[in-house]
């Protein structure tokens, strides 16, 4: 285990493949670690370099007090790739990490040469929302809410597997000013007019029945971006990197291929 000392922050991460590689970077989303991406990796290509990481208040970071600021998630993901001597990165973030891909893009294009927009939107959500969603885990914890986030995070199926038990326990598993300082971020985020403005490859990814980031509301932020893609996985949830991991990987082995970056 790796901890970035940042600062008054120290963040987990975890460097796979060739350490000499092209880097690829991943940030998960609200409520998950590092290990949401432990299936896709395997299906890459070799000869890159994967680079994971728990942002501030999830898995084995640190865990300040509560709020947090969308700003503080990106300097995180800046100092972090700083901190590992990392340049022209292609920058896959997922929910919440596709946010603090937008703002990394917007604010370091020196780190990031191509992003991913995976199951996140430029704007995700209303204050009003998450004021709710704050107030009850703060009432009853994650899991007051556990089993209507997970009906938006997988379908029907998957829920139905044993697997699925592992991702609800990760779920509960996360601290709640972590939980609570990440969904006070995403509610104070708005990012319709810097995304618009970027000029960087991009690659929007959705999931089918996604009930947090509906495919309608990726197509739209990743439709800001001149010249981006856009995939549609069919059958999967919010975290279609868990429930499809193969076509996941072969979509993103397509995108980074595309860019030179194999």
């Amino acid at each position: 285990m790796k901890i970035a000392k940042l600062g008054d922050i120290g963040l987990h991460y975890r460097v796979d493949g060739d350490p000499d590689g092209a880097p690829v970077v991943f940030a998960n989303s609200l409520g998950t670690d590092l290990r949401l991406w432990d299936q896709i990796l395997p299906l890459l290509p070799q000869g890159l370099k994967f680079i994971r990481y728990d942002k501030r208040g999830h898995g084995l970071s640190t865990c300040p007090p509560a709020p947090y600021s969308m700003g503080a998630l990106v300097t995180d993901a800046e100092r972090l790739l700083d901190h590992l001597g990392v340049r022209d990165c292609v920058f896959v973030g997922l929910s919440i990490g596709g946010m603090i891909a937008q703002g990394l893009a917007t604010k370091r294009l020196d780190l990031v040469r191509a992003i991913v927009l995976s199951n996140t939107g430029a704007k995700i959500g209303t204050k009003d929302m998450w004021q709710d969603r704050i107030g009850a885990v703060r009432a009853g914890g994650i899991e007051a809410l556990a089993d209507p986030i997970l009906e938006r995070w997988f379908s029907t199926g998957f829920r139905e597997t044993d697997e699925f038990l592992a991702w609800r326990h990760m779920l509960l598993r996360q601290p709640v000013e972590g939980y609570i300082g990440c969904c006070q971020a995403i509610a104070g985020t708005d990012f319709y007019t810097p995304t618009a403005a970027l000029t960087l490859p991009a690659l929007g990814i959705a999931g089918s029945v996604d009930g947090s980031t509906p495919p309608d509301l990726v197509r739209e932020t990743i439709g800001l971006i001149k010249g981006s893609d856009f995939r549609l996985i069919q059958g999967a949830g919010h975290l279609p990197c868990v429930e499809k991991p193969e076509e996941y990987a072969a979509i993103l082995t397509e995108f980074l291929t595309a860019q030179g970056h194999v």
